[in-house]
């Protein structure tokens, strides 16, 4: 199967547009156009997770961690990036866009607890990834043109692909000295019988579909526009708040929660007494989340980790906050984004890291 087409599908499942600013989400290591057939998933793409990838023949890997956070001045022998270039590995990270997305890792930890009328913690800054992009082509031409331009990644919409707009006209032009028109000649006004072609571009794919565009038009110089849209209303966002469906105790719910994620301990600020009726849950460190989880008036706030003058702060507003450990409130989501994808793109062997770790262990 190629990438791109596990690409549309995973921005489906985690929209990249939901992403924090900060965030660097998406393919970060690849060629679209490469065949995939074996993929694993981690949250941090390690030494040992490398190794383990090359060992099990794995040409895909989703790090929910991105392992690019920032510009990176050079990438040397000694570098995972390098080796996974070197041997034609791609790596895709979902990150706070996973972490956003309905069914993603929050709601795994929502499901955990069991939250009903569930709704974001916090909202994120929406941003534009789509744009419109309109061309003019004869039309014995049309057909062609827009076929390249789907097979480049145009035109998708939801679950639907091939998606445009086509409306009749006449195009003119006057082709100077020297110019070499596909139609008519140089130095005379033109009038041609012209399709309007329109249809949806993901941005990231923006210059491979203008390229697939410039080659499969007759014009020597094809006339096009690309308009950015607008990023609609943001719905999603960051953490998770409800109610449980009844009462459960707090010693009762930290046996579900160590259970679920298969740990030993938890740590654990505030009350540990009496019964949760409310509940916020944000994975990673999500001490900034704090003051809305607080506003909220839960009884209980489910993270990865904390700093210690917030935990101070939760446990004087009556909160119970438990931690257990940053990555350990993100992998539970993976086997849940694995079952989907297994069972969306059969054609890949999809499987879950042995040897993905959190780097901290309680002793």
């Amino acid at each position: 199967m190629r990438l791109t087409d596990i690409l549309d599908h995973l921005d489906q499942i985690a929209p990249p547009q939901y992403a924090e600013a900060w965030d660097n989400v998406g393919l970060l290591v690849g060629d679209h156009e490469q065949a995939i057939t074996k993929a694993m998933l981690c949250i941090d793409y390690t030494d040992d997770v490398a190794e383990e990838a090359k060992r099990e023949s794995c040409d895909f890997v989703i790090a929910y961690h991105p392992p690019i956070f920032k510009p990176m001045a050079r990438i040397t022998a000694s570098s995972l990036i390098y080796d996974a270039i070197r041997r034609g590995v791609a790596i895709y990270s979902p990150h706070t866009a996973l972490d956003v997305a309905d069914g993603g890792t929050n709601d795994v930890l929502a499901d955990l607890i069991g939250l009903v009328d569930r709704q974001p913690l916090k909202l994120p800054d929406a941003k534009a990834t789509d744009a419109t992009l309109v061309t003019f082509v004869p039309k014995e031409h049309v057909d062609a043109v827009a076929r390249a331009l789907f097979q480049a990644g145009a035109g998708r919409i939801g679950d639907y692909s091939s998606c445009s707009f086509r409306s009749e006209g006449t195009g003119t032009f006057f082709g100077k000295s020297g110019a070499n028109p596909s139609v008519g000649q140089a130095g005379k006004l033109e009038h041609v019988d012209e399709i309007k072609l329109e249809t949806v571009v993901p941005i990231r794919r923006l210059a491979t579909v203008v390229a697939a565009l410039r080659a499969a038009h007759p014009y020597e110089e094809p006339a096009m526009n690309v308009v950015q849209l607008i990023a609609p209303p943001v719905t999603r966002g960051l953490g998770r708040v409800g109610r449980l469906d009844q009462p459960v105790y707090r010693d009762v719910l930290l046996g579900r929660i160590k259970q679920a994620m298969g740990i030993d301990h938890v740590l654990v600020a505030g009350p540990t007494t009496g019964p949760v009726n409310s509940a916020a849950v944000c994975a990673g460190s999500c001490g900034d989340l704090l003051d809305e989880a607080i506003a909220c008036k839960v009884d209980l706030y489910l993270t990865g980790e904390m700093r210690h003058h917030d935990a101070l702060k939760a446990a004087r507003a009556g909160v119970t906050v438990v931690c257990v450990l940053h990555s350990n409130s993100e992998r539970i989501t993976l086997s849940r984004l694995r079952d989907r994808l297994a069972q969306a793109l059969p054609a890949v062997a999809w499987g879950l890291s042995q040897a993905d770790r959190d780097p901290f262990q309680i002793l």
